[in-house]
């Protein structure tokens, strides 16, 4: 009898100490990954490491003195939780009733859309919104929503422009990375019919799919207990949980035609993942890889047939 209550003893102390550590770590991984501060965790990864050419290009590209010469407008919205959120619109030189509406990645800023944007003011003529997503920027927020909370940022966004620039407007939804997955969030929302095309460069399933992509990748460690409990406390602090936080759901759902593009050297966002986003996407769709492009990188290193493949689809959709 005695061995048996020693036996069970330490079986619960061991399952409370088991516990006690998911429990650590579950509010580590979310410092780490959603909570707003300084990743570090990401300097030196080489999952993110880009080309040469592309990294002259990022860093020194002649799109960063655009954006730093042009006269964006600068708009602010209440998000529907309180959020003072920042945004900046710039209007095309000639008179057009096409906008484009960017979003950008994880860590990023508005003004790193101006890499796409510049083409799209001055080869294509569109106007431009873009905006510092939630947790990011000048935008408030304590917590990074990897899309989810941003879709409905992204909603309202879409009203303003529509309310500025009247409602015989075109959009198009452009997005890398983190703001691809957003983008394809917002696209299983109820819509104005003015959005008429979704460019996603660089996406993800789920919130959920990619940590356990990268718990993984970055600390073999597998999904389960840490991620159920690390999504539990994303939902106790941040408000929604890693599996509802889905691309894939929200694709299910859309009724607008969706452009995927993806490098096929991308081990950040496997490309697998955007091959199962469009085997799941209700709406028309395609999708094109580009050989030996990292993440992200597609647009300059293969920037000939980028913009002719993102041409086409746009001549497609945007009348």
């Amino acid at each position: 009898m005695k061995k048996k209550k020693w036996w069970l003893r330490f079986g619960l102390g061991l399952l409370s100490a088991l516990l006690i550590i998911d429990i650590i770590a579950s509010f580590y991984f979310y410092n780490l990954a959603i909570e707003r501060n300084v990743k570090d965790f990401l300097i030196g990864n080489s999952d993110l490491e880009v080309s040469a050419e592309a990294m002259d290009v990022f860093l020194a590209g002649d799109w960063r003195e655009w954006v730093d010469n042009e006269d964006f407008e600068h708009w602010e919205m209440e998000s529907y939780d309180g959020l003072k959120l920042q945004g900046y619109f710039l209007e095309a030189e000639e008179p057009t009733n096409k906008t484009v509406v960017f979003a950008h990645g994880y860590l990023g800023r508005a003004r790193d859309m101006g890499l796409y944007g510049q083409y799209y003011y001055e080869e294509l003529g569109y106007n431009i919104f873009t905006a510092d997503m939630r947790g990011h920027g000048q935008s408030e927020g304590d917590y990074i929503g990897f899309g989810w909370h941003d879709r409905l940022d992204y909603v309202d966004w879409i009203d303003e422009v529509l309310e500025i620039q009247g409602l015989e407007s075109e959009i198009v939804l452009h997005g890398v990375s983190m703001g691809a997955a957003t983008m394809l969030m917002v696209s299983g929302e109820e819509l104005p019919d003015n959005v008429k095309a979704v460019v996603a460069d660089s996406p993800y399933t789920s919130v959920y799919d990619m940590f356990e992509y990268q718990m993984n990748r970055m600390f073999h460690l597998p999904a389960f207990p840490l991620l159920p409990s690390t999504s539990l406390v994303t939902n106790i602090k941040a408000g929604y949980s890693l599996t509802e936080a889905s691309a894939l759901d929200q694709v299910e759902k859309s009724q607008i035609p969706i452009l995927y593009i993806h490098g096929d050297n991308d081990t950040f966002v496997p490309t697998s993942m955007t091959k199962e986003l469009l085997e799941h996407t209700n709406s028309k769709a395609e999708m094109f890889t580009f050989e030996n492009a990292g993440h992200g990188e597609a647009f300059v290193t293969h920037e000939d047939r980028y913009l002719e493949i993102m041409n086409g689809f746009l001549n497609k959709y945007m009348k």
